[in-house]
């Protein structure tokens, strides 16, 4: 295992290679991670949806949702929430601002063309409609509760929720073996999941298959059955414009604050910025 020093030195060294992609494997790549994203949130709705206690479904959902950040580090591609790693390039002057914003803008509708994709699929294979359409009504519970937090809310949630994947990606760096990057992945992530933070990535997933899912008869009628949601109120809240404002612009800042100002910033003070003044 590296010492923090080291995994700092690898981290920068793979955000120089990520920003140097060119602009359709950047694109291929990305657009890859988000439906590995959408798949472990797609798995964790299946796996938690008819669970009634709220901490054992939370619980489970961590045990399955950290498969997609295992797909992202194994197989590399770009996800947006971790490559606001590649600010500590930035710092070590190896990357330039423009590049960062450029990778991080490409990532970012990569990841969501890929999670939309993925929604899509799921509605056609079916899978919202086995037992007794529960799946929908829950996707679309999953979605409603995510547009009715506040802005600090979401915000606040979105921060914690990056610094807990930053790390999980620096320790993943840590190991050489398969084996041991998913079980540092594993741990972490399940403690965001636990936590109920928000993921602006996992959220084009959930959202747009909560929107999908709402607009079919049956799955709002045992939505409705099932969790007293209110057909109009939720079809209103699930409106594209509500989706966007009321939950992935705060968690997207949310999660470049926590990714980048609490864990880049000042493990990059920690351990590089001695070694780059002496430059």
């Amino acid at each position: 295992m590296n010492n923090p020093a080291t995994i700092l030195e690898a981290s920068i060294n793979g955000s120089v290679r990520k920003t140097n992609l060119t602009f359709f494997k950047a694109v291929i790549l990305s657009f890859m991670s988000g439906t590995f994203i959408a798949f472990g949130a797609a798995a964790a709705n299946y796996a938690a949806h008819d669970i009634s206690n709220a901490g054992v479904a939370k619980l489970v959902t961590g045990f399955v949702f950290p498969v997609g950040l295992m797909l992202v580090i194994v197989m590399g591609a770009e996800l947006f929430t971790g490559n606001c790693l590649i600010l500590m390039a930035v710092l070590d002057k190896k990357v330039s601002v423009l590049k960062l914003l450029k990778n991080l803008l490409i990532v970012y509708f990569g990841n969501f063309f890929g999670c939309i994709l993925i929604a899509h699929l799921t509605d056609i294979a079916g899978q919202w409609n086995q037992n007794r359409d529960l799946i929908g009504a829950y996707t679309i519970k999953v979605a409603y509760g995510k547009v009715s937090m506040t802005f600090g809310q979401a915000f606040a949630s979105g921060i914690l929720c990056n610094m807990l994947v930053c790390l999980a990606v620096l320790c993943a760096t840590s190991s050489k073996d398969v084996a041991g990057k998913a079980t540092m992945i594993f741990f972490i992530i399940m403690a965001f999941v636990l936590s109920g933070y928000e993921h602006s990535v996992a959220n084009m997933y959930y959202l747009f298959a909560g929107r999908i899912a709402s607009r079919d008869n049956t799955f709002m009628s045992v939505a409705a059955d099932t969790y007293g949601l209110v057909s109009d109120k939720v079809i209103e809240a699930l409106r594209l414009k509500n989706l966007i404002v009321k939950n992935l612009i705060p968690v997207t800042l949310g999660n470049l604050v926590g990714g980048m100002l609490l864990t880049s910033l000042p493990f990059w003070f920690v351990y590089r910025k001695k070694e780059q003044s002496e430059k």
